[in-house]
């Protein structure tokens, strides 16, 4: 039982523990229930209060357990699932500056490595689609291919990443054609088409955040705090992390990213997220039968349309591929 080997580790009983956090919203409704129901019986057994946990705002204070981050700070969610832009201004208060419209990351990641039949291949077996393409784009050319332009006349700061899912596999299908080859081959390209698909994701994310800069200092979201967190599951690939570390340097903001261990869902994150209401002082906690869980829930106050009526106009991005 994997509570009972935590307590063991810890040298603690359950009657030890001061609460039992459990993610709640959002998700898979059948996964949380499952979570939430366990955690309802521990905290009946022992009788401990329980604090109930949002999904995405656990994700976003994880850097908080490693680093010192002050409120306000600036915070990039992107995974398999989500990809939202924030300003983090307490443990349960976020601004919601923009969000995906369509397609998140990384799916884009995984679709991609799935056309170009990455998952058949030994060296990549086992692993993430997203951690596929992240490797073999180290051996291909980001130029190889016209850059893709994503919603490059909107204004504000969502994302979208339907566009480059399906230019990439576009481009796929036309190099199988072109070579005449079996599209259950690996394509000769396919590093190169790795490194260009990842180089144009990273480019509108990049754009996005040079929004979010700009919109932030104009109303002082931030303060002098300048401080951009980059959390979830895409956080952990080291060509982003890289890119976007040059970004917030040129406009003097600093990037702070958990260990790539606690990029990914986790629990740990959880529990810090719990730890950190607890020692608040506020009360988080709810009656333990009255709490129920959520596939959908918002991420903060939505400010996704004032930042899109600020008309905020771009200078050049220079990113180095």
């Amino acid at each position: 039982m994997v509570v009972q080997e935590a307590l063991d580790a810890a040298q603690m009983r359950l009657q030890d523990v001061d609460s039992i956090a459990v993610t709640v919203k959002p998700g898979l409704i059948m996964s949380l229930r499952v979570g939430l129901r366990h955690a309802q019986k521990l905290a009946k057994s022992a009788g401990l209060p329980v604090i109930p946990i949002h999904h995405m705002e656990a994700h976003a204070l994880t850097a908080r357990m490693i680093q010192k981050v002050d409120f306000p700070f600036m915070v990039l969610l992107a995974s398999g699932g989500h990809c939202l832009l924030a300003v983090a201004k307490d443990i349960d208060d976020f601004e919601l500056l923009g969000s995906t419209l369509d397609t998140a990351p990384g799916e884009a990641y995984d679709k991609t490595a799935r056309e170009l039949n990455l998952f058949q291949q030994p060296e990549f077996s086992g692993l993430s689609g997203g951690v596929a393409v992240e490797r073999l784009a180290r051996l291909g050319n980001p130029l190889a291919f016209p850059r893709i332009h994503i919603m490059t006349t909107v204004a504000s700061c969502n994302f979208s990443f339907t566009g480059l899912k399906i230019s990439a596999k576009r481009q796929i299908l036309a190099e199988y054609e072109r070579q005449g080859l079996s599209t259950h081959m690996l394509l000769p390209q396919a590093a190169d088409i790795c490194a260009w698909f990842q180089y144009n994701l990273l480019y509108h994310i990049s754009r996005r955040l040079q929004r979010a800069f700009i919109y932030t200092d104009m109303h002082g979201l931030c303060g002098a705090n300048k401080t951009l967190v980059l959390s979830g599951g895409v956080a952990s690939n080291l060509y982003i992390r890289t890119k976007l570390s040059e970004l917030c340097s040129a406009y003097d903001y600093r990037l702070v990213c958990p260990p790539q261990k606690l990029c990914t869902d986790n629990g740990i994150m959880i529990a810090w997220n719990g730890m950190e209401k607890l020692l608040s002082g506020r009360n988080f906690f709810q009656d333990c039968e009255s709490i129920d869980v959520q596939a959908r829930s918002p991420f903060g106050t939505d400010k996704s349309k004032d930042v899109s009526n600020s008309s905020i106009r771009l200078p050049k991005l220079l990113i180095n591929p």
